[in-house]
């Protein structure tokens, strides 16, 4: 594929601030923001939409967020007066129809293929580049995530400007600029996912408890492998 052009600057050098306008800029209309609702995301959609009113923005929506979370989202479109974009896997009843009930107990790895990823895929269609809240430090498998850089996985830009944050800065900066945010950090969740994965925890530590796993397979699962995994799983449970 080729690469859509990006300025060649010094991205490790910039601000958060600037990585976010100069995406804005250079991928006018086909750059959007991962939505998951949490500080780091707070953090961001403050930086585009004072940068870009008009900025994309999408969230996936497995149909097992936290109330919370759903709050959180229907606060932020009426705050910025936007429309988040909605990807959403099957509905559960159809998820369980064909799988069993509670596939994300009996097979982890294939509910995020179902509920996460391949929502994500569509939601990249068609886009240059996407900006997501990664962190280093909040998982050894992030600790190396570049600020900007080619996305394999996906096959276009990623962009993660709060690469070398940290949670204090975070906090710092919503309540700098009197954000809201979602109600579970105040009640132990440091990183939200679905209801059934997700525990009070420092860091990742509350996601996927009990199992060895803290990535959802977002950006860790290829594109190109998603409906290969859908359909090999299909196949060896029919």
């Amino acid at each position: 594929m080729t690469r859509p052009p990006l300025p060649e600057l010094d991205y490790e050098a910039l601000s958060a601030q600037d990585i976010v306008a100069t995406l804005l800029d250079t991928f006018h209309g086909k750059v959007a923001l991962a939505c998951s609702f949490q500080k780091e995301e707070t953090v961001l959609l403050d930086m585009l939409f004072t940068h870009d009113p008009q900025a994309r923005v999408f969230g996936i929506d497995t149909h097992h967020l936290f109330p919370e979370t759903y709050a959180y989202w229907r606060e932020v479109e009426q705050r910025y007066g936007t429309t988040i974009e909605v990807f959403a896997g099957p509905q559960p009843e159809e998820i369980a129809a064909t799988h069993g009930e509670a596939l994300w107990d009996t097979n982890p790895q294939l509910y995020l293929a179902i509920a996460k990823v391949a929502p994500l895929v569509r939601a990249l269609d068609g886009l240059d580049a996407w900006i997501t809240g990664i962190r280093r430090d909040q998982a050894p498998t992030r600790a190396d995530a570049p600020k900007v850089g080619w996305d394999d996985q996906h096959e276009l830009w990623k962009a993660n400007p709060l690469a070398d944050w940290d949670d204090q800065r975070c906090w710092d900066y919503i309540k700098e600029h009197d954000l809201p945010y979602n109600a579970l950090h105040d009640r132990g969740y440091e990183s939200i996912g679905d209801t059934h994965s997700t525990e009070p925890g420092s860091g990742r530590s509350g996601r996927w408890v009990g199992l060895d796993k803290t990535e959802c397979g977002i950006h860790t699962v290829a594109s190109t492998e998603v409906a290969a995994l859908v359909e090999e799983r299909q196949e060896e449970r029919a």
